[in-house]
C-alpha cells in the first residue's frame, strides 16, 4: 500500500523498517524537526526517524504544525491509502486524521484504554502493572480513543526497567504494523472500540519526580526507580555541600523482610537503603559525569558505610 509514515524517536525507526521490508511503498515520511545538540546545543541533530528515512531514499517533511490549510493540502495531496503513526509526537487534526483512504493507524506501547498519553511505558512499571503491550489502533480526534485493531502482551517483571520495556515493545511494533497493514489491505482487519472503564493518563515524566524518596515504603520505592531507568532516572544525594554528588540509581532489588532502619539510611556493606516499610538494594548506580557500574564497581570508588544517610 502507499503509506505516509509518521514517527520521531528511535522507538518508531523498528516500524518503519518492517513496513519497508514488507514491501510497502513509503510515499512520505513526516517527523520532527532536528533539535539542538552537541555540548552548546549549536547544531541541529535530525530525528532517528529522519535519518532512516533518508538513508532509504524517502521524502522527509519536518513541518511544526500540520493546523495549516496549506500543509492539510500537502498532505492530502499525497493520495495514501493509510498513515501510519508512532510516537510522532504531534496531534493530528482532523483533515488529516481523514484525509488517507483508510485513516491512520497508531502504534501505542499499553494496554488501552490504560496508559494513554505521554510517558505509558514508564508509567505502567511505576504503577506497579504486571503487563503492558503493543497495540495497533486507529486513529480518531481524541488522544488515543480510536478502536483497537490488534494487540501483543509482555510481562512487566520486578527486573524490567524502562529501558528494556522500550527496547522490547520496539522489537514487536515492526511486525504488529506489518500485520495490521496486511489484513487491512485485505479488508480483514477488525477493530473493537475501547472500553469506557479503566482509563489512565500517562502523563509527561517532569523533572521533579525524579528524585527518590525513601521515606515512601520499598515496593514504590522499587517501581518508581525501575520506571525511571536509564532516562531520566531517578537519583539521591550523596554528601553535603559543595561535596554533594547526584547519584542515578538504575537498577534495584525489593528487600521485604530487614532490621528497622531510619528511611534514607544505608543499613548494611551492599547499599541496601532502609525506607518507609522494607528496603531497596542498589545494583547499578552512575554518579554524575561517570559511566554506569554495577554496585560492587561503584563501591571500590565511593565510600557508603553503613549508617549514611541519602538523600
Amino acid at each position: 500500500m502507499r503509506i505516509v509514515f509518521m514517527g520521531t524517536p528511535e522507538f518508531s525507526v523498528a516500524t518503519l523498517q518492517a513496513l519497508i521490508d514488507a514491501g510497502h511503498e513509503i510515499i512520505c515520511v513526516y517527523t520532527q524537526p532536528p533539535r539542538p545538540a552537541g555540548r552548546r546545543g549549536l547544531e541541529l541533530k535530525p530525528s532517528p526517524v529522519q535519518l532512516k528515512a533518508e538513508e532509504h531514499g524517502i521524502e522527509v517533511r519536518i513541518p511544526t504544525s500540520l493546523k495549516s490549510a496549506e500543509e492539510q493540502a500537502k498532505f492530502d495531496a499525497l493520495e495514501a491509502d493509510v498513515a501510519v503513526v508512532v510516537a510522532y509526537g504531534m496531534l493530528l487534526p482532523k483533515a488529516i486524521l481523514e484525509s488517507p483512504k483508510h485513516g491512520c493507524f497508531n502504534g501505542h506501547a499499553s494496554l488501552l484504554p490504560r496508559w494513554r498519553g505521554a510517558a505509558p511505558i514508564q508509567r505502567a512499571i511505576m504503577a506497579g502493572d504486571k503487563e503492558t503491550g503493543m497495540m495497533i489502533m486507529q486513529m480518531g480526534e481524541g488522544l488515543d480513543t480510536g478502536p483497537v485493531a490488534l494487540v501483543e502482551r509482555i510481562a512487566i517483571t520486578p527486573s524490567t526497567t524502562a529501558g528494556i520495556l522500550h527496547d522490547q515493545l520496539m522489537e514487536i511494533s515492526g511486525p504488529l504494523a506489518v500485520k495490521a497493514m496486511e489484513l487491512l489491505e485485505a479488508g480483514e482487519l477488525t477493530l473493537t472500540e475501547q472500553s469506557g472503564e479503566g482509563v489512565t493518563y500517562a502523563k509527561k515524566i517532569e523533572k521533579s519526580e525524579t528524585r527518590i524518596d525513601f521515606s515512601k515504603d520499598g515496593a514504590s520505592v522499587h517501581k518508581h526507580i525501575m520506571g525511571l531507568s536509564p532516562f531520566p532516572g531517578a537519583w539521591f544525594q550523596l554528601g553535603e555541600g559543595k561535596k554533594a554528588a547526584r547519584v542515578k540509581v538504575l537498577a534495584c532489588e525489593y528487600v521485604d523482610h530487614v532490621d528497622d532502619g531510619e528511611a534514607g539510611t544505608v543499613i548494611d556493606d551492599q547499599l541496601t537503603i532502609a525506607c518507609g516499610n522494607g528496603a531497596i538494594r542498589l545494583v547499578e548506580l552512575q554518579k554524575a559525569g561517570s559511566k554506569p557500574m554495577k554496585v560492587d564497581e561503584f563501591l571500590r570508588g565511593n565510600s557508603i558505610p553503613k549508617g549514611t544517610k541519602l538523600s
